[in-house]
């Protein structure tokens, strides 16, 4: 989360966009910004499962990262509406999943409710993608003085379903029902380094042939420095 917000400073500073994909080092549930968390999960619920916790500086809901891939955009924004920097990048992901056999489409309806405490696979919103009628990928962005940063995750299997457990008794939501996963879909495992593979060729199609990976390096001491906030249960559990 560090390194995305420290891409979001160097997008707004140098206009340079930034499309990352990854995966976890380890199992994390994941807040949204917003998102309703204290008093609704519970703690000690969390780590009896063996999952770090962390909140997003991006909206949406709570995220099992885990068994899915991650995707992330830093960008400028202050010539795009929110819709329009939405529909592009879902241009690419589309795109993507497509030249991995993957007929994924955009959802037309669904859920616009508050981010709440439920779980963000429980159902789509619309706008995000969806693939024979049921949620693949999960999207949210935030925007901060002229930049974007937009988060996505894409699931290869479907381990969403344990989130209520880590609810507290009180708040338990009910299973999520299942959404649609990469392996389902394809009948195998895909791996980060696969669908990176495909979404960085729908960037150099699409958006800018010449499109050049970046060094890790280059952002590592200030994702570092960012990485702080994030540390802070001040501000995973803020609300």
């Amino acid at each position: 989360m560090g390194r995305d917000v420290a891409l979001l400073a160097r997008a707004r500073e140098t206009g340079e966009a930034v499309f990352s994909i990854y995966e976890w080092a380890r199992p994390t549930l994941s807040f949204g910004r917003n998102q309703l968390a204290r008093d609704h999960y519970d703690p000690a619920a969390i780590r009896n499962a063996g999952f770090d916790v962390v909140r997003r500086p991006t909206g949406g809901r709570a995220l099992l990262h885990h068994r899915e891939v991650t995707y992330s955009v830093a960008a400028r924004a202050a010539s795009s509406s929110l819709r329009d920097s939405y529909d592009r990048i879902n241009r690419i992901l589309l795109h993507g999943l497509s030249a991995l056999g993957v007929n994924a489409e955009i959802a037309s309806t669904g859920n616009t409710s508050p981010p709440g405490p439920v779980p963000c696979f429980a159902d789509p919103a619309p706008g995000e993608l969806i693939a024979g009628g049921r949620k693949l990928v999960g999207s949210a962005q935030w925007r901060e003085d002229g930049a974007l940063l937009q988060h996505g995750s894409i699931l290869v299997d479907n381990d969403q379903v344990v989130i209520p457990s880590l609810m507290t008794s009180n708040h338990r939501e009910e299973v999520p029902p299942a959404a649609a996963t990469l392996s389902s879909i394809l009948g195998r495992q895909v791996g980060a380094a696969e669908v990176a593979s495909g979404v960085f060729a729908a960037v150099r199609e699409l958006e800018d042939e010449s499109a050049e990976p970046l060094e890790e390096e280059e952002v590592r001491a200030d994702a570092l420095s960012q990485a702080r906030s994030f540390e802070n249960e001040l501000w995973t559990w803020r609300r």
